[in-house]
């Protein structure tokens, strides 16, 4: 499911908005409203098995959440630039798209993730049987190193409340990437739980989170001192640093 604004905007950009586990396109509005406010149209996904708990996740995989963006990117006009913008464990989903269509897209823009490299996955600790990932505690989350900083008890609440569980099928399935041309793709990473020295060191380093960064060619790192939920802790200044990657 996605939600298109209306607005045709003055950029002739379209930005492409894709949440991460437990999310769907609901989570973005706040960065929605100011970015086509900003002159974009923008497109918020909700990737396929995220948009209800009665929802079906036992035969959704990875190539459907990539399909999803990919369509979205086929959705639009040829004459409007494309951005996608993905957040947490869209990351590696929005780099694996960009293998698929890397000559329509202008920019990907990370929050607060990154690329992986062909032959891995998101997660490599889900059992076989495995159908869906609920939502971990808050202390669970945490611990995993997806901080809180910024999220208030409402809000809290609210995520808790609309948190969908993720198909364990996306998470598990490892990413086959050919096409070098995914490189090229002008990028930028968006730093909020880390600083972007510490990313850049990881990249550097070969760390398996990040290496994918070192291959390529153009890579923007902007700092945004948060969480690991920045469309709800920074919205405003979120979207900014959406709109001027976006616009570069």
């Amino acid at each position: 499911m996605t939600r298109t604004s209306e607005v045709h905007g003055s950029t002739g950009t379209h930005i492409i908005l894709v949440p991460g586990f437990w999310l769907g396109a609901w989570a973005w509005a706040a960065v929605e409203s100011d970015l086509i406010g900003q002159g974009h149209r923008v497109t918020a996904v909700t990737l396929p098995g995220l948009d209800s708990t009665v929802s079906d996740r036992a035969g959704v995989r990875l190539d459907d959440h990539i399909a999803a963006i990919t369509e979205a990117v086929a959705n639009t006009p040829s004459s409007e630039r494309v951005v996608v913008v993905a957040h947490s464990g869209a990351g590696p989903v929005a780099y694996a798209a960009s293998d698929r269509v890397p000559d329509r897209l202008a920019r990907i823009v990370y929050v607060d993730s990154g690329p992986l490299q062909s032959g891995t996955a998101l997660r490599d600790d889900l059992d076989p049987a495995d159908v869906e990932i609920p939502l971990p505690s808050w202390s669970e989350l945490e611990a995993e190193g997806s901080s809180l900083d910024g999220l208030d008890d409402d809000t809290l609440e609210t995520f808790r409340n609309r948190a969908v569980p993720m198909p364990a099928g996306p998470a598990r399935d490892t990413l086959e990437l050919a096409d070098s041309r995914r490189l090229d793709v002008p990028t930028t990473v968006i730093c909020t739980s880390f600083p972007s020295e510490v990313i850049q060191q990881m990249a550097a380093a070969g760390h398996p989170m990040a290496a994918e960064l070192a291959q390529i060619a153009k890579v923007d790192y902007v700092d945004l001192p948060t969480g690991h939920w920045p469309m709800w802790s920074r919205p405003a200044d979120l979207a900014t640093a959406i709109d001027a990657a976006a616009r570069d």
